[in-house]
Parts: structure tokens; C-alpha cells; sequence
């Protein structure tokens, strides 16, 4: 059984999901920001799309990595 947090309130589990997308989308900032920063790598205009793809990056990482 799937369990939800009451209407416009967050439990603690609801909090720590939003704490780890906030995380992961951190990470992914942080990736791109590494990756600008090489001088040969430019994404130009495609910058919110690889800011995307970092993120799915380091949410694949973190799903690898991290045993439950």
C-alpha cells in the first residue's frame, strides 16, 4: 500500500524525497558547471537540456551506489 502525506502537509518521508531531488538536482548543477568550465566542452543553448541529463546522470549514480 502506497503511502501518501495528508493534503497540503508533508511528513517526514515526503521531506526526505524532496531533500534528495533537491540533492540530485544540486548535482547536476554542479556537473554542468564542471563540465563549462573545461574549455573545449561547450553546450551553448543547450544548456538546460544537459542540466536535465546531469541530473538523471547523478540520480543513476546515487540509485548504483546507495543499497537500501
Amino acid at each position: 500500500m502506497k503511502i501518501q502525506s495528508p493534503k497540503f502537509k508533508i511528513d517526514k518521508i515526503g521531506l526526505q524525497k524532496v531533500g534528495k531531488g533537491l540533492l540530485i538536482g544540486i548535482g547536476g548543477l554542479i556537473l554542468t558547471g564542471l563540465e563549462q568550465a573545461i574549455p573545449f566542452i561547450n553546450v551553448g543553448e543547450w544548456n538546460p537540456i544537459v542540466l536535465t541529463i546531469n541530473s538523471v546522470i547523478v540520480n543513476a549514480l546515487r540509485k548504483i551506489l546507495v543499497t537500501y
